[in-house]
């Protein structure tokens, strides 16, 4: 048994089990017709979304006791190219839209493009870019050495002589 026994808050209640399930897909049939028994829809699906709530990575799943990490993600997977997510979503934003009300004629999206505030010509070129100018972190060390004693044997593309 994992670290999780009882309801934790978790859990997907049952009147939102009874919505979502009929959206699932049925079980896809194994092609030797033997197979170990799948992992019950709901409990991938609590697997599913502890996951996606709490941004812990898959393999510590395991811990829980849920259901395996492999498990839940390739149900994840198989259900997210069969559009179950995308339709949940969609259900979601309709009954929201019958309860409280989108004004779907003013809709904004927020985003900001610009130069990053404290940049600038002090900044100078990205090394990594491939712009051949700039000072290249690895090899930077002075003409008689680095800090560190250790000297370079030849320039660099991206270091300069002076």
């Amino acid at each position: 048994m994992g670290l999780v026994s009882r309801d934790d808050g978790w859990r997907m209640p049952e009147w939102l089990w009874e919505r979502i399930e009929p959206l699932l897909p049925p079980r896809p049939a194994h092609p030797l017709g033997c197979h170990n028994p799948r992992v019950p829809d709901r409990d991938a699906l609590d697997a599913i979304l502890l996951v996606l709530r709490t941004g812990m990575q898959w393999n510590a799943l395991n811990a829980t006791g849920i259901c395996s990490s492999s498990s839940a993600h390739r149900r994840f997977q198989e259900w997210e190219q069969a559009g179950v997510f995308h339709e949940i979503w969609r259900q979601g934003l309709l009954d929201y839209d019958q309860v409280v009300g989108i004004d779907w004629a003013w809709l904004a999206a927020d985003g900001a493009l610009g130069k990053a505030p404290l940049g600038g010509p002090k900044t100078g070129p990205n090394p990594t870019d491939r712009a051949k100018r700039g000072r290249n972190v690895r090899f930077s060390a002075r003409r008689k050495g680095s800090r560190s004693g250790w000297r370079t044997t030849a320039p660099t593309a991206t270091t300069r002589s002076s």
